[in-house]
């Protein structure tokens, strides 16, 4: 037998130490390169996509085409209990990752005015992605009601204080938050009719047992069309080519009173920036297909795809003026 001398056998378990001190380093990058790696990789799996009170509809249009778009599927989960707020706030909790997005809508700011304890915070909680739409609103009149404009409208509330009434969806909705900021910009007395609901409230318009309600455009266009309501004005900076004969409220001459609702994708603040930046792209790119934008904008929406920080400022402004309607209107929800 061979005898190897004391000093090779020790430079050789040295060796033989380093080898395994580097295969265990290895193996140790290998196990971590899936985490750092993992917004490179995004996505590998399916996309959640909870709605709470926005358009079901539309929510769905868009997943079909992100799941085309992303080769992941994106599903939609609606959760539209306690009007948006089971919806944020799953969330809110969920994991940052970009695989849990919630589909806004500007019922949220609405809601951060409405009730200051909410378990999650908007600006807090959840990244602002893009806007994707805006909603404007048409003002409807019942046709008995002796005014053909705006401007007559706001002077007849004035003739007859506290007799003529403006109908909403319900108290706290961005109908009645209308009501509220019109009073307010015009200095009118009127009297606010809440209904369950939009059906309903158009179905009393027409009847002529309410005077006049701010319609989401795409659910009171038609009703103006077909001359069964009176379309004394719109919401938003331009005409709807829906109703390209009636007029902005900036037009109208009550601008200070004007508003839109909206819909956009919010994730978990702490996502990737890299996963927020391609969700934001690829639901711009989906929003700026012309075959889509004919689709969206003959429901009623106009389409946006803002980039995030603009977003972000839009959600921040919105927050502000909704919680100074609220307050000078004290406006309070049971």
């Amino acid at each position: 037998m061979v005898r190897i001398p004391r000093a090779a056998r020790l430079r050789r378990r040295i060796t033989r130490a380093s080898g395994l001190a580097g295969a265990c380093a290895a193996g140790l990058l290998v196990l971590s390169a899936p985490l750092s790696a993992q917004p490179d990789a995004w996505p590998v799996k399916p996309i959640r996509l909870i709605v709470g009170p926005g358009p079901d509809v539309l929510a769905r249009q868009l997943a079909q085409r992100m799941t085309a778009l992303l080769g992941q599927q994106m599903f939609v989960d609606p959760l539209p209990g306690a009007g948006g707020i089971i919806a944020a706030s799953t969330t809110a909790q969920a994991q940052p990752d970009g695989y849990t997005l919630l589909f806004s809508t500007g019922s949220y700011t609405i809601l951060d005015g409405l009730q200051p304890k909410l378990p999650y915070s908007l600006q807090r909680d959840l990244e602002p992605v893009t806007q994707l739409v805006e909603i404007p609103f048409v003002l409807l009149s019942r046709p008995t009601l002796p005014a053909q404009s705006l401007d007559e409208l706001v002077k007849l509330a004035r003739a007859q204080p506290g007799k003529l009434n403006c109908a909403s969806t319900g108290t706290g909705t961005t109908a009645h938050l209308g009501c509220e900021l019109l009073r307010a910009t015009a200095k009118i007395d009127i009297v606010h009719v809440p209904y369950k609901g939009i059906g309903p409230a158009l179905t009393d318009l027409i009847g002529g047992q309410v005077d006049f309600f701010y319609s989401v455009m795409q659910a009171g266009a038609p009703y103006a069309q077909d001359g069964r309501l009176r379309a004394l004005a719109v919401t938003g900076a331009k005409r709807s080519s829906l109703l390209p004969a009636v007029p902005t409220m900036e037009e109208a001459g009550y601008g200070r009173a004007d508003f839109l609702s909206w819909n956009g994708i919010h994730a978990r603040r702490g996502t990737p920036e890299a996963v927020l930046d391609r969700l934001q792209a690829a639901f711009a790119k989906i929003i700026a297909a012309p075959d889509f934008q004919k689709t969206l904008v003959a429901s009623g929406f106009e389409p946006v795809g803002s980039a995030r920080a603009e977003f972000a400022s839009f959600v921040k402004t919105d927050l502000q003026r909704w919680s100074q309607v609220i307050k000078e209107a004290q406006v309070k929800v049971n």
